[in-house]
């Protein structure tokens, strides 16, 4: 079971909004539409300003919807300049929770308005509490599909192999929903931080579509923009 949970802090450290495709693991989305608005410069000003308007709003949105939580939001550049395209929600060892973003995020982003929803979204993930749920299920999924290799008389590395698929059945179950709860609520966050999320919606149209894979981590990308448009109508957004 120590292995097991130690897989289980790696895998659910981070949860992304963004993942290259597979085919060409350094790939980014310099073709698939207008890219370098937050390059280069620019992109530590911009980074700047939007973190400073969406930080006090997530705070506040995270302090209104939880108790007990800690709310102090540290949104940082990832230091490791050769990172992949990506950012996630994360806890650090006092369990403040940490939004990162990596170089190679920032480029592919084409203005704040982006900027603004990806980092929204990261909030609402920590607001919504689904790093602890999707570690809650995966713990879940650990002891049951262990428990259903032990009734089989499988070997003890078996049993060791049944709890690690458990724990990722387990951990995947409810991500397509847990990051539809995040575009819900960092729509919100967006637009109250200043920034449009009618606009920053627009960078789901550039990325490699997940569909609706069995045991997928993400959401088909038109089921994004449908649950951003909704939120949008519902709270007289834009």
């Amino acid at each position: 079971m120590r292995r097991l949970l130690l897989l289980l802090v790696v895998s659910l450290a981070a949860c992304e909004i963004y993942e290259p495709p597979i085919a060409g693991q350094g790939a980014s989305l310099q073709n698939a539409g207008p890219q370098g608005a937050l390059s280069g410069g620019s992109a530590s000003a911009s980074f700047a300003f939007v973190s400073r308007s969406v930080e006090p709003v997530a705070e506040r949105e995270c302090r209104s919807r939880t108790q007990g939580l800690n709310c102090d939001f540290l949104i940082r550049i990832d230091p490791d300049r050769n990172a992949p395209a990506n950012a996630y929600q994360s806890l650090d060892r006092s369990g403040r929770p940490v939004i990162t973003f990596t170089r190679k995020m920032l480029a592919d982003l084409s203005n704040p308005d982006e900027l603004a929803f990806v980092m929204s979204h990261e909030a609402a993930h920590h607001i919504r509490g689904h790093l602890a749920r999707q570690q809650q299920n995966a713990v879940s999924g650990a002891i049951i599909f262990a428990g259903l290799a032990t009734i089989a008389g499988a070997s003890a590395s078996d049993i060791v192999d049944a709890q690690d698929l458990g724990a990722m059945v387990g951990a995947r179950s409810y991500s397509k929903d847990f990051e539809l709860e995040a575009d819900q609520l960092g729509t919100i966050i967006t637009h109250q931080a200043g920034f449009r999320p009618s606009v920053g919606v627009q960078f789901f149209g550039r990325l490699p579509d997940p569909g609706d894979t069995f045991l997928g981590t993400h959401p088909a990308n038109h089921d994004r923009v449908k649950i951003v448009q909704q939120t949008i109508r519902q709270y007289n957004l834009n």
